[in-house]
């Protein structure tokens, strides 16, 4: 997950945060936490075991959000198996999103059948 990626965009809605941000330990590092501050953001990012913030008892870790993590994980693992989405083949944007909604529709249709 690429911390920087952070701004979602609705249809027709401006550009807009999200409350959290869940990433791996590899990403615990002061400069994106207090990037993240700084833009109203939580971070929710596990402590790496060296820190010292792990071992206080007043920081908080949300566990829960971070369960909910390894759903987005496991679809951009299956969204790889297409190989064309994964090594970026398709160079515009819009033959790109189209070769995502055909790897979309073949694991709903393996699902259901």
């Amino acid at each position: 997950m690429a911390w920087a990626m952070v701004y979602f965009l609705g249809e027709g809605d401006a550009p807009r945060t999200p409350e959290k941000v869940a990433c791996d330990k590899g990403y615990s590092v002061g400069r994106i936490r207090e990037w993240l501050t700084d833009h109203g953001i939580e971070a929710v990012i596990p402590h790496k075991d060296n820190e010292l913030a792990r071992h206080d008892p007043n920081v908080k870790f949300d566990s829960e959000t971070y369960r909910g993590r390894c759903v987005i994980e496991q679809c951009v693992g299956w969204l790889k198996e297409a190989r064309r989405i994964g090594t970026r083949f398709e160079k515009l944007a819009v033959n790109f999103l189209g070769m995502l909604h055909l790897a979309m529709i073949k694991r709903y249709l393996r699902i259901m059948f």
